[in-house]
């Protein structure tokens, strides 16, 4: 059988789906996905040889060393005493068999664990022990031995797609309520300025369109005579009927969404009037026309009040609309 003939399932059916990741691949079917591609063959210590030379004769390719010592099945064993329950280890586990919650004592379910060590380095007061599993130790035989790696096998690739599922279910859960939390921040005042502002800036290049076609035609009209002229005056008519439905409905469109911009606007206009104002009553003192300097000094108050209004109207924008 060709390489390109070996499905992945087949490959991943001989792996012993502990899940470790020290082929290099996050878990038994990415480095079964890997070996289909071109991957060496060696890179299962959990494994061992009897895994490499079946993985071998399945491929064609050569039994090269394994790159760690074959390793036999093991069991993590917490030191429930020294647990402080911070959910480094239940994080850590590919088949989800340690119990536990934050600040409580957890603990490892014997039959689900694969032995897989990603516990261990994790855990920050290294209160995890890794013993050789006691149902591989029990086994009678070598027979016994291979059925409990075969169950092992099974529950350990049942686990890990589970666990998989599990998190990619959480995963988009949170990206859900991260939109719905975003969309409830959006007033409806904005998404109707929002829309609002779309639509109007499509009416605007409608305009300018119909204006363009408008000169033209006029153009068009002014040269010629008899029939064609009346045609192009009714087409003119006709595009004077849409520019003024535009027109229509552009007077009715809000204000641009600016809106928060406009205390800050006018408070640059009344500081400009208010320099303005001594400028003019300063000139008319120094040209001796006291009678309209007495009455620039009026507008000089008057502007320094508006100033005094639009400086208070910017520092409470939600009154920005109001005055005294």
């Amino acid at each position: 059988m060709s390489l390109a003939e070996i499905s992945v399932e087949r490959i991943d059916a001989e792996l012993p789906q502990t899940q470790c990741g020290k082929c290099g691949h996050p878990g038994c079917r990415p480095y079964a996905e890997a070996i289909v591609a071109g991957e060496a063959v060696n890179r299962c210590p959990p494994g061992g040889e009897a895994t490499r030379d079946r993985l071998a004769a399945l491929t064609g390719r050569p039994a090269l060393g394994l790159i760690e010592s074959a390793q036999i099945p093991l069991l993590a064993v917490i030191r429930e005493a020294e647990c402080i329950g911070c959910t480094k280890c239940i994080q850590a586990c590919p088949v989800d068999a340690i119990l536990g919650a934050a600040k409580q004592m957890h603990s490892v379910i014997e039959s689900e664990c694969t032995g897989c060590e990603l516990c261990v380095a994790p855990c920050p007061v290294d209160c995890i022990d890794l013993v050789t599993h006691p149902q591989w130790q029990s086994a009678a035989d070598t027979t016994e031995r291979q059925r409990y790696l075969d169950r092992r096998a099974a529950n350990g690739r049942r686990r890990f797609e589970a666990r998989n599922r599990r998190l990619a279910h959480k995963a988009e859960e949170k990206r859900r309520k991260r939109e719905r939390r975003l969309a409830a921040t959006r007033t409806p005042a904005e998404t109707t300025a929002s829309s609002m502002s779309v639509d109007t800036t499509a009416l605007k290049a409608q305009r300018a369109t119909l204006s363009a076609k408008a000169r033209r035609l006029t153009r068009q009209r002014d040269q010629a005579s008899g029939e064609t002229r009346a045609a192009l005056e009714q087409r003119l008519a006709t595009l004077e009927t849409q520019q003024a439905e535009i027109e229509r409905q552009l007077e009715g469109a809000p204000p641009a969404s600016a809106a928060p911009a406009v205390p800050h606007i006018a408070l640059a206009a009344a500081e400009q009037a208010l320099r303005k104002a001594q400028q003019t009553a300063a000139r008319l003192e120094r040209e001796g026309k006291h009678a309209e300097a007495e009455r620039a000094r009026e507008h000089v108050v008057e502007a320094e009040n508006h100033l005094r209004r639009a400086r208070e109207a910017a520092s409470t924008p939600g009154e920005a609309g109001t005055s005294p």
